[in-house]
């Protein structure tokens, strides 16, 4: 069982990375949030979840433990897979997953690809009970727009690697200043990359 890797990141992508352990090269599968904060050349440690089939294994990793244990969780529902479970993930943080539970709200669960209605629902009675509801204050915290911009990129025509490159480089550059509403860092992404390309993919000026 691999439960984690510690190593050099050799490549990202707004779902993967590889991350070389030992001389080997190993594809995990991760949030857009996450691959922000991964670079290239640089040491990462991720937990990780193996997933075993007929057909493949393949690894899913996470910056936190409390990320993996609610991969687990979200696993142990009926018609919940390991892509769909990232996905909850990638959508959701820890609290709001938290807070849909215990209000017995399955709307957010719903607006993720792969989640019907009915799966959902079973989300949220499966859960109950198995989560810690958020406190007040992470109720209002702000949701952070990078996995959006960065899709937002690629649907303008971006390459997915050039998109998580540039969102992560305004984040580090800007800290605490960086907008945390998408159309303002979409805006500063799109300056970054540039009038010339802006036009290659039809954005008017």
């Amino acid at each position: 069982m691999i439960s984690s890797l510690r190593g050099r990141v050799l490549h990202v992508t707004g779902g993967s990375a590889i991350i070389e352990v030992g001389g080997v090269g190993m594809s995990v599968a991760v949030t857009p949030a996450h691959a922000l904060e991964l670079r290239a050349g640089s040491e990462a440690f991720v937990h990780t979840a193996l997933i075993v089939r007929e057909d493949e294994l393949s690894l899913f990793g996470f910056a936190t433990r409390e990320q993996l244990e609610l991969f687990e969780l979200l696993r142990s529902v009926s018609g919940v897979g390991p892509k769909s479970a990232l996905g909850v993930l990638a959508q959701l943080s820890p609290d709001e997953i938290a807070g849909a539970v215990a209000a017995e709200d399955d709307a957010p669960f719903r607006k993720v690809s792969g989640i019907g209605p009915k799966t959902a629902k079973l989300i949220t009675v499966s859960l109950s009970g198995k989560l810690q509801a958020p406190t007040p204050a992470s109720r209002v915290r702000a949701a952070a727009p990078d996995a959006d911009v960065v899709a937002a990129l690629v649907g303008l025509g971006w390459a997915e690697r050039t998109a998580v490159a540039v969102v992560a480089e305004l984040l580090a550059e800007l800290g605490e200043s960086a907008p945390r509403e998408v159309p303002a860092l979409l805006r500063l992404a799109l300056t970054r990359l540039g009038p010339a390309a802006g036009a290659r993919v039809g954005v008017g000026a």
